[in-house]
């Protein structure tokens, strides 16, 4: 389908064809089996040089003991189908190491689209992440929808979409959501019941971001939405007085260590019925950041690599402010906590490496937008379907089969890495 919906600099291509013809796009073209000789990868596939994610292999082993526990325990020769993808993220069942990462307000994340993601999200049975700032530039309900907002929408489908038991949905706060009382709001909302009655409704506290790390949130509007939003946000006319878009401008907030426990502390008894969440920036502290969140009694960490983000930010930022994703892992590199790992995930190998590292799971932000933009009913269910076969293929070729077992003796790292150290302790 056509779209003026675009990523430069990603693998759209690859997203949409996933999101077109599911499993199938894993493999080369079937027109070419037969004729064709393989080697390594074809060139849309090869790895961007500066990523050292990307340059990491991942090795399977010739000896596989346990490939033999798991073969004795089926009384046969255990298959890629045999491997089990589900896990526990930040408190919630989820079918698959996956969520939906968070996109708010930025107009990419259109009404429409951002519920056909809920949807789909939810009937694959992962988490969904609802952004910052929703509800202070769109408000919370209108007149003319059955008091409907968009963040309740997005809500109310992934609810309707999803069973009693698997994924959930996370509401993220910011500065100005706290301003206007988001969470209050969706807490005492009946469309939010019946994910609080089954224990699938978070809250998570945005620190950070991986797109513009230590900026708050950006995004362009029209004069006429702008004047609506003053009260709430900064407005910069970096476009001149005589364009008719302007910058809306949200704060950053301002965190210590204290503060963020405090924070925690807040939302634990204040919110009890919700699972508590942290999203932190690529920062050169985010080590101690992340444990000073899980001290503090956060059932979920979210780190964004600097290649992660879905909004409107500064070029300068996207290419040269905060730590690559890779780094992010090998400074936090916990197994024993709900990490989350988010920043140029489309793919199986990228994820596996992810998970290697320590992350529980992986979020699809680009990937999951493009690929409901090229199907608003099924591509991201067809794009999880080959994430899905991709992460069962790789686990099984390392001789694991539950993907919680992947880690670092599973991969070739770049040289002068280390295997993930143990993470500092917070008080």
């Amino acid at each position: 389908m056509s779209s003026a919906l675009a990523a430069n600099g990603f693998p759209e291509e690859q997203v949409r064809a996933r999101a077109r013809h599911g499993a199938a796009a894993v493999f080369p073209a079937e027109s070419g089996y037969g004729s064709g000789l393989l080697g390594a990868a074809p060139a849309p596939y090869s790895p961007a040089p500066d990523d050292d994610l990307e340059r990491i292999r991942i090795v399977p082993p010739v000896f596989m003991p346990d490939r033999l526990k798991k073969l004795i325990d089926l009384g046969r020769e255990p298959l890629y189908s045999d491997v089990g993808l589900e896990t526990v993220i930040g408190g919630f069942t989820s079918r698959l190491p996956v969520y939906v990462s968070a996109f708010g307000s930025t107009q990419v994340a259109s009404h429409d689209l951002g519920e056909a993601a809920g949807r789909q999200a939810a009937e694959l049975g992962i988490p969904l992440v609802i952004g910052e700032n929703v509800v202070p530039v769109n408000g919370y309900r209108t007149a003319d929808d059955a008091g409907v907002s968009p963040l309740l929408g997005r809500i109310a489908a992934y609810a309707g979409a999803a069973d009693d038991e698997h994924g959930g949905v996370a509401v993220q706060q910011s500065t100005e959501d706290a301003d206007a009382e988001v969470w209050n709001l969706v807490y005492s909302d009946p469309v939010s019941e019946p994910l609080l009655a089954t224990g699938r409704l978070a809250f998570e506290l945005k620190v950070g971001q991986g797109a513009k790390p230590g900026l708050g949130g950006l995004t362009v509007l029209g004069r006429d939405t702008a004047s609506r939003v003053a009260e709430q946000y900064a407005i910069d006319e970096v476009f001149g007085a005589d364009s008719d878009k302007v910058l809306r401008v949200s704060s950053p907030g301002t965190f210590t260590e204290e503060i963020l426990r405090q924070q925690i502390r807040l939302m634990r008894n204040n919110f009890p019925r919700v699972r508590v969440w942290v999203k932190l920036h690529p920062g050169r502290d985010v080590a101690l950041a992340a444990a000073t969140a899980w001290a503090a009694g956060a059932d979920a960490v979210t780190v964004d690599g600097a290649e992660g983000g879905t909004a409107w930010a500064p070029t300068g930022f996207l290419g040269h402010v905060g730590l690559p994703l890779a780094d992010c892992l090998r400074r936090v590199g916990r197994k024993d906590r709900c990490l989350l790992a988010s920043g140029r995930v489309w793919e199986g190998t990228r994820a596996v490496k992810a998970l290697a590292l320590g992350a529980r799971a992986v979020g699809l932000g680009r990937a999951a937008l493009l690929a409901v933009d090229e199907d608003r009913e099924a591509g991201l269910r067809r794009l999880v379907e080959a994430f899905a076969l991709e992460l069962r293929m790789l686990t099984s070729a390392v001789g694991k089969y539950h993907v919680n077992a992947l880690d670092p003796e599973d991969l070739f790292l770049p040289a002068g890495w280390c295997t993930p150290p143990a993470a500092p302790g917070a008080a």
